[in-house]
């Protein structure tokens, strides 16, 4: 596939500023923007959802609800960036703490959910 310069361009412009911003450039971003094609767009559809000082939601509660989130979904290391970014959008240790825990217990009654089933129908009890 042949690569479209002005993408490639704008990639290395992300690339470089989030490492200027945060000291890393994350995994998925280093191996998607070989793809710019596919980088840009996710890259922007990332700024438009988390990292904007508009929106129906508060900056501090879109990485809030990003760290609950990540709790959910076990994604250790999106859960150590949303946290610095929680933090960096004024984001307490308590609410930090509790979006995890909101998450965590998303998670928990997730699996609870499909494990009662399973042992229900196992044991013909009706729900």
């Amino acid at each position: 596939m042949q690569e479209d310069p002005e993408l490639r361009a704008i990639t290395d412009k992300i690339l470089k500023a989030t490492e200027e911003k945060y000291g890393f450039i994350p995994v998925s971003n280093k191996v998607l923007s070989v793809r710019p094609d596919m980088f840009v767009p996710s890259a922007d559809f990332s700024k438009c959802i988390l990292d904007r000082e508009d929106g129906a939601v508060p900056r501090k509660d879109r990485f809030l609800l990003a760290v609950s989130a990540a709790a959910a979904v076990g994604g250790e290391h999106c859960l150590k960036v949303q946290i610095k970014h929680a933090r960096e959008a004024g984001a307490s240790r308590d609410e930090i703490l509790e979006s995890i825990m909101i998450g965590s217990y998303m998670s928990m009654t997730r699996s609870q959910s499909y494990a009662l089933r399973a042992y229900a129908d196992e044991f013909n009890i009706e729900y």
